[in-house]
């Protein structure tokens, strides 16, 4: 059976994910994440225009702290990732629905220790041309929450160091740059 590379053709009573080829998962799965992406920035907005950045912040948070360990679950799962340490960790980093809409860098030193460089950050940058200060915050406390949560989720022993978060000083750095440890 040929797979289908889009659906401009008649109308399939039969339609099913199956029958796409695997460029078109590829771009449904990226097209998927900048619509979460984009939701998400969307109500933020829409909150903070209300209530204020103070309340739409708190509202983040509450709202990523369920969505966060559902995420965690059903990404694990579907992936059968399992392990303890920050390889695995790492591995997680690599699926999460959100990285395709960055450019970053890992550098996996051994199974306890790594860095995560976010070369791009779709987030960051609409926030910085908003041009509020929105960046400190939302990277320093949100960011820096949700990722002790995410490595805690594989081992709460796992260490999680911000090396380098906005503001930026010039376009040209990196968005942010954290780092993971496990000593055993």
């Amino acid at each position: 059976m040929t797979k289908m590379n889009d659906y401009s053709g008649d109308y399939d009573p039969s339609f099913s994910h199956d029958k796409l080829s695997r460029e078109m998962l590829l771009k449904l799965l990226r097209a998927y994440s900048e619509y979460v992406l984009k939701v998400d920035g969307y109500w933020y907005i829409t909150v903070m225009n209300r209530w204020g950045n103070d309340i739409a912040l708190d509202c983040d948070i509450e709202v990523w702290e369920k969505a966060k360990v559902f995420e965690l679950k059903v990404m694990t799962e579907a992936y059968n990732m399992k392990g303890d340490d920050v390889e695995t960790f790492m591995k997680y980093i690599q699926t999460h629905p959100w990285i395709t809409m960055s450019k970053y860098e890992i550098d996996l030193r051994d199974a306890n220790y790594a860095t995560l460089t976010h070369i791009t950050c779709p987030t960051l940058f609409a926030i910085e041309k908003e041009g509020s200060g929105r960046e400190k915050r939302q990277c320093s406390e949100v960011d820096f929450k949700f990722m002790k949560v995410m490595a805690g989720f594989f081992n709460p022993d796992i260490q999680v160091t911000p090396l380098k978060l906005p503001p930026r000083e010039s376009k040209d750095d990196i968005c942010c740059k954290w780092e993971f440890k496990l000593e055993r």
